[in-house]
């Protein structure tokens, strides 16, 4: 390390000079301690899972390979400690920091990696042959392979909940599902989906599956499948707006539930942007002098884009002017670059742990339904990209006064005065739930709940009760969440075992009105079943 720091002279002021120097002193020093430690047999196993195999422990030269990339990392972190920055240039610099440090661990090196190594001799080499073939496969598609896709099929082992596709436009399928209990509640829920990934993530197995979950409680569901543009589709789909998939997506659905069921009005729940999305689509029916929804459960949404967490680092004025210049009147965000995004906020266990396994070691990923999932991701049209970066993540215009235009009209959140339950997890690093937590400010004082779950993005939310796994932390009945802050809500909140969908059921039965026969056959005259569920739109895969 030099003492030179001319290079990080562009970022805010110069580092102290003094400092700096103690800092490189305590790394040459701490680097001759690991030596030292080396030379003696005596070095510490390294703390990090990537070196947790035996081959790293048992070879002196990688087990200190390892510990002196740690000691670098740490070097590093503490450089930008030392560094005087605003926010946004703290959080870029971090980032960048972030992903030099994971592509240069000596995991991601075959003559640096020992398990590898070991790997290459007890096959003879055909470890290397088979990770050079896993790469070019790879190269071919264009994107890093994370399972066993040829043991997944939708409709099925995957998206298997019996159910029929009883409206299509050019933005959506709605899928109603067969009832799997007697009875039934009259008012029926409404799933609005994330658009930018496929929807069986709520219907996975059946053994993990929200909308079976759902049924077997007495509740009657609708689902939204968004239609996956392709490059090939006519130009008009290219050029879809936020607008269209608030008035020909979303409210399209709510329609259509509203007259398959004969209800006024629907439970509605969105996950993630299908959260923002249903937000929206609300607060634009309020504006038109309509109330469509009972109740609406946002998972993992956000509505207030002060915190975006790592997510911000891609986020500024001369990033998303580029965007709307390149695609703001028509084309398609291809579903490789929002994948590449999402696995590079987490790079150790979504790009380089799969770099060490598939590649160095030649080893085929074993089959795992969530990461299946995780793979088929969805193009986006341009104009509902662009829209969607400029007024939410940039500007953050949902939560300002008086709404954000939409059309003719306004989407004004704070017209939204009907019971809402929030669920954030606790470890996303996608939406992070203090954020998930500022929708509540955004909406009028009603009769919320919040729900904070134990693990990440997806892994909370897909939480079945008979895996009896994880926690969530909810206040006590009664206790009013609108009044608190973020941090007065964790140190108030209480820890329950087990699965939040529980906690769920509870809230949303009484919402859904009394119990009467289900009826077992779909659709009706105007709404005629055109296709088994998962329907035909779900099945498009990126190309």
């Amino acid at each position: 390390m030099s003492s030179n720091n001319s290079a990080f002279q562009g970022f805010g002021k110069p580092m102290d000079a003094t400092r700096c120097a103690e800092l490189q002193a305590r790394y040459m020093q701490q680097w001759q301690d690991l030596w030292d430690q080396a030379q003696r047999g005596a070095l510490p196993p390294p703390q990090d899972r990537r070196f947790a195999d035996a081959a790293w422990q048992s070879n002196p030269t990688a087990s200190f390979n390892a510990h002196v990339w740690q000691l670098g990392v740490q070097a590093m972190n503490e450089m930008l400690d030392l560094m005087e920055l605003d926010a946004a240039q703290r959080e870029r610099l971090s980032f960048s920091m972030m992903q030099w440090a994971e592509a240069m661990s000596p995991s991601n090196y075959l003559m640096l990696n020992p398990q590898a190594l070991q790997t290459m001799m007890e096959t003879g080499g055909q470890s290397v042959l088979e990770g050079m073939a896993n790469f070019m496969d790879d190269w071919q598609k264009g994107r890093m392979t994370q399972t066993d896709e040829s043991q997944f099929q939708l409709g099925q082992n995957v998206g298997t909940t019996s159910g029929a596709v009883v409206f299509q436009n050019d933005i959506f399928q709605l899928i109603q599902y067969a009832p799997t209990t007697s009875m039934v509640h009259a008012v029926p829920l409404l799933i609005v989906p994330p658009c930018i990934n496929k929807f069986y993530i709520l219907d996975l197995q059946p053994e993990n599956s929200f909308v079976r979950h759902a049924l077997d409680q007495g509740l009657t569901v609708y689902l939204m499948s968004w239609r996956n543009p392709q490059p090939d589709d006519a130009a008009h789909i290219h050029a879809l707006s936020w607008q269209d998939y608030l008035e020909q997506g979303v409210l399209e659905a709510i329609r259509v539930s509203q007259e398959l069921s004969g209800q006024e009005k629907i439970n509605t729940l969105g996950f993630c942007i299908g959260g923002t999305l249903l937000a929206s689509a609300l607060a634009l029916a309020r504006d038109k002098g309509q109330d469509p929804a009972a109740s609406m459960t946002l998972l993992t949404t956000m509505l207030d884009f002060t915190d975006v967490g790592m997510l911000n680092v891609f986020i500024d004025e001369a990033q998303v002017a580029f965007r709307e210049w390149q695609l703001g009147q028509g084309g398609l965000l291809n579903a490789r670059e929002l994948a590449s995004t999402f696995s590079f906020l987490r790079p150790a266990e979504l790009v380089w742990n799969y770099v060490n396994s598939n590649y160095l070691q030649g080893k085929k990923p074993p089959a795992f339904d969530l990461l299946y999932w995780n793979s088929d991701g969805t193009h986006l049209p341009g104009p509902f990209f662009t829209w969607y970066l400029r007024n939410t993540y940039l500007e953050n215009r949902l939560v300002q006064k008086g709404g954000v235009p939409v059309g003719a009209h306004r989407a004004d959140l704070s017209q939204l005065d009907l019971p809402v339950y929030l669920y954030g997890s606790k470890e996303d690093h996608i939406v992070p739930w203090q954020s998930a937590y500022a929708s509540l400010q955004a909406l009028p004082a009603a009769q919320h709940r919040f729900v904070l779950g134990a693990s990440g993005h997806i892994a909370g939310v897909i939480n079945p009760p008979a895996k009896q796994r994880r926690n969530y932390w909810v206040l006590q009945d009664g206790e009013p969440v609108a009044t608190l802050d973020a941090q007065q809500y964790m140190e108030r909140a209480q820890s329950v075992p087990g699965s939040w969908w529980t906690d769920w059921i509870a809230w949303i039965a009484p919402l859904s009105g009394s119990r009467r026969r289900a009826k077992r056959r779909l659709g009706h005259a105007r709404y005629p079943v055109l296709e088994e569920a998962p329907g035909s739109y779900v099945k498009v895969r990126a190309s």
